[in-house]
């Protein structure tokens, strides 16, 4: 229960910073880019470091690497079935979640990510 708590915690003043960070900056599109995710990561991994040590957080911190690039691919797939072949969001979703599902575990088993 407490470690549900210290990441609620540090999560939110992490979003926190980050958005007052975001809305210094121009254009204020960079505000997405500094939202919630990069701060929750921070925080998951900070806590990793505390109960598990720094060689596990760096195996976590690999595995969210390989999810972010199999996420950019996801986003350019579900870009590309929208403007191109102009069907429905729900299949072009469904069908980059399969895409996404493949390189994510692809970049896993290919580069490892637990020690």
């Amino acid at each position: 229960m407490t470690e549900y708590v210290i990441r609620f915690i540090a999560g939110g003043l992490l979003v926190s910073a980050f958005a007052t960070l975001s809305d210094m900056l121009r254009p204020k599109s960079f505000a997405g880019l500094l939202g919630a995710a990069p701060s929750v990561a921070l925080a998951t991994l900070g806590i990793a470091i505390v109960q598990h040590g720094a060689q596990y957080a760096a195996a976590e911190s690999w595995t969210m690497m390989y999810g972010a690039v199999a996420l950019a691919c996801y986003g350019l797939v579900v870009c590309q079935l929208l403007m191109r072949s102009r069907i429905n969001a729900l299949p072009a979703t469904t069908v980059s979640l399969a895409v996404w599902l493949v390189i994510a575990f692809g970049l896993l088993t290919a580069f490892g990510g637990a020690n």
